[in-house]
Order: structure tokens, then sequence, then C-alpha cells
């Protein structure tokens, strides 16, 4: 396999990305900030609920593999052949080491501890010592892996106030996280639901290799008031979302909030104070768990 690498300013990057993948034969493309690294270093992403500042970067390097170095040679020549690609320059051409990307991409993932006794753990890993409750988990098309700050925090309040929740809604449930350790915390009945077919199936699946029993499906599966409520999922969504949240919290009841930044803290207690009282329970890199008590 052979790694072809461009130099080309923002006009001319999904054009190349487009003849690229479309037309020359490219495996895959790949777009990365040219100056990454310097001074000149360019975010394009903004904060939640933000829009990007800028659609892209002044000078981006692509990278495009292909199957044979004749292939590579002859995408280069074609592309600096076209009129409209002035300023396209080609910054290398090599031969790509074969490597076990499996075994790499596993071995960026460690069991994760929520506390000590309660780990997340891939399924290519032994659980630590001391472990004594696990939820056996991959990485996968869903969000919940554990190595989020949010997803963190959700787990410890669970394994923090474990008890025979009756019923347990995890609402928006990405991989199924938080319904597992809730099931794992003494939970006798555990929902979960989101909008994303594939994180529902990925959900079940996940509860199957962990010997938990839930439901899952589409939001429109919860029905009715439930003792622990938990919802991760961000600012804008979970504000839109508090006359539906609370009233699947029962009297007494808790609802347990994550996805917020710390200067959002207000916004969400102002939301949801026709219904309840939230407070911060816990904090982790600029990120807040907000937690309330239905009256």
């Amino acid at each position: 396999m052979f790694e072809l690498v461009l130099r080309a300013p923002q006009a001319l990057v999904e054009p190349v990305s487009d003849a690229l993948s479309d037309e020359l034969g490219a495996l895959s493309v790949s777009v990365e900030d040219a100056d990454a690294g310097t001074d000149a270093e360019q975010a394009l992403f903004g904060e939640p609920g933000m829009p990007a500042p800028k659609p892209g970067w002044d000078r981006s390097t692509l990278r495009a593999l292909f199957e044979t170095e004749t292939e590579a040679e002859a995408a280069a020549a074609l592309l600096l052949a076209q009129d409209w690609a002035q300023g396209l320059h080609v910054q290398a051409l090599a031969a790509v080491v074969e490597q076990d990307w499996v075994r790499l991409t596993q071995s960026q993932f460690d069991p994760v501890s929520i506390t000590d006794t309660f780990w997340i753990v891939p399924s290519w890993h032994e659980p630590p010592a001391g472990a004594e409750r696990v939820i056996r988990l991959d990485p996968g098309l869903a969000f919940g892996t554990g190595t989020h700050p949010t997803t963190r925090m959700c787990l410890r309040w669970t394994a923090g106030h474990a008890r025979p929740w009756p019923r347990v809604l995890d609402y928006g449930c990405g991989s199924g996280i938080l319904a597992i350790g809730a099931a794992l915390h003494g939970a006798q009945a555990v929902d979960a639901v989101d909008i994303d077919p594939a994180a529902v199936g990925a959900t079940q699946a996940n509860a199957d290799a962990n010997g938990v029993q839930l439901r899952s499906g589409l939001p429109a599966m919860a029905e009715g008031e439930y003792p622990l409520v938990l919802a991760n999922i961000l600012a804008t969504p979970l504000k839109l979302l508090a006359p539906l949240l609370c009233g699947h919290v029962a009297p007494g009841g808790h609802l347990v909030l994550a996805g917020i930044l710390a200067r959002q803290a207000d916004e969400l207690k102002a939301a949801y104070e026709p219904w309840l009282t939230l407070d911060v329970a816990d904090t982790e890199d600029g990120w807040i768990l907000m937690v309330g008590q239905r009256r």
C-alpha cells in the first residue's frame, strides 16, 4: 500500500478529495491542518452547540492511500495537470508499513477505573485485581466507552448511590453503559432508549455480553415514572428535554444529567426549575454532573 501526501489551499480540499476518492481510485482520503503543531494551528470545531469558527484550514495536508505505487503516481500526475488545481503540491509518496491495526487499536484502550472496585474492561484485557464489578465493553459505533468524563461521573454517582431501584431509565443510552452500570448496582428493571437504532442495537449486544437484563428501544418505549432517570447527552438537548425527562421522574426520585460544561450550569438550573432543583454533584475536566430530586 502507498500513501500520496498533498498540500492544498482551502479552496482545493473538497474538489481534490472528491477526485481522489471518486475518480482516481484512492482507498481512503484524510485531511488535516498543515500547520498542526505550530503557532499557526487553527481549531475548526467550536464548543457543543456553537458553530465552527471557519469552514476549513488555510492550508491542508491530504493523505490518500492507494493499492499500488503506479496508481498513486498516476493520481498525482493527473491532479497536477488540471487547470483548476493551481496551488496543489505533492509533499511525498511512500510505501506504508504493514501493521497489525487491530492490535494497535486495542492497545489504545485500557481498563478504566470508576471506583476502586468498579471497572470498565475491554474484552481483550483481564479485570484488574480488586475489581468486584466489571463492565465488559469494547469501543463501537455508539457513544460511551467510559473514557469520557461525563460517562465516568454518571457511573460514579450510580456506584455511590447503589440501591435496589425498582425501575431505571437511561435516556440517550448510546452504548448502554449507564444502563448496565445501574443493573450491576441493584436496579431491578432497566429501560434504555435512544433515537439512534445503532445505539439501541449496541446497547442490547453489550447488555447480553455482560449478562444483564434490560429493555432497549426508541424513546417511545419509555413509559411512566422511574425512581432514577439518567441522561448523558449535551446541554442544549437536555434543556429542550426538561419537561419530558422530569415527567419520567417519580416523586422523590432522582434525575442525573451529564454532557454539561461548567459554564452551562445556570442555564440547566433555570430550565429544570419548574420541576426540580438541580445541583452540581461532580466535576471533571471542565464537565459537570447535575443531580436533582423531584419534589
